[in-house]
């Protein structure tokens, strides 16, 4: 359903809130996302555009999203803990006509596009520098639907093996006002619905919470945001709020049991029907607890940025089958050997899905050629296998990728901006298990034979990593290495890396 039919019927139902903080209704987001609509086409901005938002969680991520969806945009969450340059590199790449930035991260902002050509700059507060205020842009603008318009979609990014983000651009086939296949899938398989309320605790930039955000307001359902998350504030917010629904990765169960046990008998938590966790693995042990603790309400799923396949799996399930990220209700799921046979119940091969949705990565056909076989399956290049229920079982994450705190971080990307330092020979990231997070970034480095491995030269390199790349992809911990195994071809055999570099407490030691 259309956010116009919802406020039409209930203007004044909340349709976003932040926790502790402003409310927009769903009387006040069809306006402000229709005037925002009518504004864009002025700034001669078209369906099938890019508009990147470089926003915290606020209630005009909304609006922003909103007004992409009905005017045919494909809007382009962008994560602010990049570094400048990364974010220009989004902008840049995904040919964004439009960035709307929150005044805070004005420094960041205006860094990013420098040297870059983007006819409409918008702010989620004051004017700054080129950014002109939201609110004073659209504030006369009509608030009527534009007419015949078709639905704009996300277009998320998506790291590879070149270390490069690719932009995940599909195209929706349908007009504005019709619900999306997966929207449908969620009111099916979580019960969303009008009374619904969802709590959301993680940015708005990565693609679950943004997906969800749009599902649940198209659905008629209020979403709950936390600026940032906390554990007891996401406790707090599920009693003041009476939080049906909840989207969680697995570091959020993390910091949730650590809290005292007097602080989480302290909120009652009883409204809530549906835990959903997505993202990284979730330890077993953390799961079991989580369950004992909130009763059979967690639900996991399996999936992509992509689209490709979706598995679900209920309390109940995961408890008889630990480990299981449940059965594909999109698409079948077949375990394939590195010549494409099928591989039989138990076996651990590569994971496909039937009848893929169809995506291309931006200005990269090769890649976009490699997702699909010639049976037009796709794949996440994950490993795992069925078992003889065809109950889906993860072995290995996709190929070198590390999952922390729920973010994908590509080894590559931080290979290449370390192989830059002077004192750096040869380099790998790996990652390592943590409690906390899932993984965290170890670096291996290899030094030119005249450079001493010092401690100086540690943090030094530690600082070199920072100053250009977001901290949440930056190592906590390096190495120093003889060697490092490469082919004559230079590609890194990182299975044949020493399996004792992967212990938190290793000492240096021959790769």
């Amino acid at each position: 359903m259309p956010i116009d039919r919802t406020a039409a019927e209930r203007p004044n139902d909340v349709a976003v809130c932040m926790h502790g903080g402003a409310a927009l209704t769903f009387g006040e987001l069809d306006r402000r996302s229709a005037q925002l609509a009518n504004y864009l086409p002025e700034k001669g901005i078209r369906p099938g555009d890019r508009v990147g938002l470089l926003l915290d969680n606020s209630l005009n991520y909304a609006v922003a999203i909103w007004a992409a969806r009905r005017s045919g945009l494909l809007a382009v969450p962008i994560n602010w803990q990049l570094k400048p340059a990364e974010v220009a590199y989004l902008v840049d790449d995904s040919d964004a006509r439009v960035l709307i930035a929150s005044q805070r991260l004005a420094d960041l902002a205006t860094a990013s596009i420098s040297g870059l050509e983007v006819p409409v700059l918008l702010s989620d507060g004051e004017d700054f520098g080129s950014f002109v205020s939201l609110d004073r842009a659209i504030a006369d603008q009509p608030a009527d639907q534009p007419p015949d318009q078709p639905d704009g979609a996300p277009m998320y990014y998506s790291s590879g093996t070149t270390g490069k983000p690719k932009g995940i651009r599909r195209d929706s086939p349908l007009q504005y006002g019709e619900l999306r296949p997966f929207e449908r899938l969620y009111a099916r398989l979580y019960g969303i619905g009008p009374k619904s309320v969802l709590l959301i605790p993680a940015p708005l930039y990565f693609a679950a919470p943004f997906g969800w955000l749009v599902a649940m307001t198209a659905l008629g359902g209020q979403v709950v945001l936390l600026p940032r998350f906390d554990a007891q504030a996401m406790l707090e917010a599920i009693e003041a709020h009476r939080v049906t629904h909840a989207l969680c990765v697995p570091v959020h169960f993390v910091r949730l049991l650590n809290l005292p046990e007097d602080v989480r008998r302290r909120y009652d938590l009883s409204s809530l029907e549906s835990v959903v966790h997505a993202g990284a693995p979730c330890p077993r042990e953390v799961k079991s607890a989580m369950i004992a603790w909130l009763g059979p309400v967690l639900h996991e799923y399996y999936s992509g940025s992509e689209g490709t396949g979706f598995t679900s799996v209920s309390s109940p399930e995961w408890l008889e089958r630990p480990g299981t990220v449940g059965k594909p209700v999109t698409g079948a799921v077949h375990i394939l050997d590195e010549a494409g046979n099928e591989l039989p119940a138990g076996e651990v091969g590569s994971i496909w899905f039937e009848d893929p949705a169809r995506f291309e990565y931006h200005k990269a056909p090769e890649k976009t050629a490699a997702f699909f076989n010639d049976r037009n399956w796709g794949s996440l290049g994950d490993l795992g296998y069925v078992d003889d229920k065809g109950y889906l079982y993860i072995a290995n994450r996709r190929t070198d990728l590390i999952i922390s705190g729920g973010a994908n971080i590509y080894p590559q990307e931080i290979e290449n901006e370390m192989a830059g330092h002077p004192a750096v020979l040869d380099v790998a990231a790996i990652g390592l298990p943590d409690k906390e997070f899932g993984q965290a970034v170890r670096l291996l480095v290899q030094l030119h034979s005249n450079v001493e491995p010092t401690e100086i030269l540690k943090a030094d390199l530690l600082a070199f990593c920072r100053s250009r790349l977001a901290g949440f992809k930056c190592p906590r911990s390096l190495l120093f290495v003889t060697t490092l195994p490469r082919l004559a071809n230079g590609k890194l055999l990182r299975r044949e890396i020493d399996p004792r570099l992967f212990e938190p407490d290793a000492a240096s030691a021959p790769a």
